[in-house]
């Protein structure tokens, strides 16, 4: 079975707030309540249970034009969130430009 790949597009944002609504769009499904635009919440929908993937499934997670979105978030933040991603051994993470 081919593990489910998730498409995090740098061409969706290009700030901190839409960075967190395209994490939004492509991590959660049919949720009832806003999350939190901030690393915590990042890293608790990396974990899955948000209507996407179940708790801890392998899945593949793509972050294409990943150049632009570090260049545009800054190499701290994108550091910070490589550091969370690689935390969740279910995530395997790949970027592309």
């Amino acid at each position: 079975m081919d593990k489910l790949t998730i498409i995090i597009n740098g061409d969706n944002f290009s700030d901190l707030e839409s960075f967190y609504h395209e994490v939004d769009q492509v991590l959660t499904k049919d949720l009832d309540w806003q999350t939190g635009h901030n690393l915590d919440a990042f890293n608790d929908l990396l974990c899955g249970g948000f209507g996407v993937y179940d708790y801890a499934t392998s899945v593949k997670i793509v972050w294409t034009k990943f150049s632009k979105s570090r260049s545009e978030l800054g190499d701290k933040f994108i550091d910070n969130i490589l550091k969370i991603i690689a935390d969740h051994n279910h995530i395997e993470f790949e970027t592309k430009d």
